[in-house]
Formats: structure tokens, C-alpha cells, sequence
């Protein structure tokens, strides 16, 4: 099991739109081959500033097989526009 981490800036004013566009986007992330769940994290110092936190089965999953369909494009679609930037995305293995 692996966790994705994507740090998300979101243009200022947007936080509770992003937020409705993360729970649209839920079943999508749910129906994808080997997602095992996810949450969605707000800074309480810098409220623009969310950590999307992915449970994948592999990197593959997430990089390969979410990524090359059409859930994805839900996903962008709803919550793309309110980037401020573009998401930094990394993965992790629990180790301790």
C-alpha cells in the first residue's frame, strides 16, 4: 500500500468550492482499480493551502491506471480550475 500526497494552493476565495469539487470527485477516486480511499486536509495557518492524502494499492494505479482514465478527468474537472498552481505529488510507504 502506498499513500499519494498532493500539496494544492488554491486561488484565494475558492477553499469551499475546492472542497465541494473533492467530495464530487469521491466515487470517481472510490472506482478506481486499486484505491483503498482518500481525505482531504486544510491548513488552519494558510486556509488556500490542502493536502490531498491518496491510499493506491501501487504507484501504478495511481500513475498509470487513474491517470489514463475517464476518472481522472473528473477529477480535473472538477477542481482544476481553482489550482493556484500546479500540484506538487509524491508518494510514500508507512514505515514506522
Amino acid at each position: 500500500m502506498v499513500t499519494e500526497f498532493a500539496e494544492i494552493e488554491v486561488i484565494p476565495g475558492t477553499e469551499a468550492q475546492f472542497i465541494a469539487g473533492v467530495a464530487a470527485s469521491r466515487e470517481a477516486f472510490l472506482r478506481s482499480p486499486g484505491c483503498h480511499g482518500l481525505e482531504l486536509h486544510q491548513s488552519i495557518e494558510s486556509p488556500q493551502h490542502f493536502v490531498l492524502q491518496v491510499k493506491w494499492a501501487t504507484v501504478a494505479d495511481h500513475m498509470e491506471k487513474f491517470r489514463g482514465a475517464a476518472e481522472f478527468q473528473i477529477w480535473r474537472g472538477n477542481v482544476g480550475q481553482f489550482f493556484a498552481v500546479a500540484p506538487k505529488v509524491w508518494h510514500s510507504n508507512t514505515v514506522a
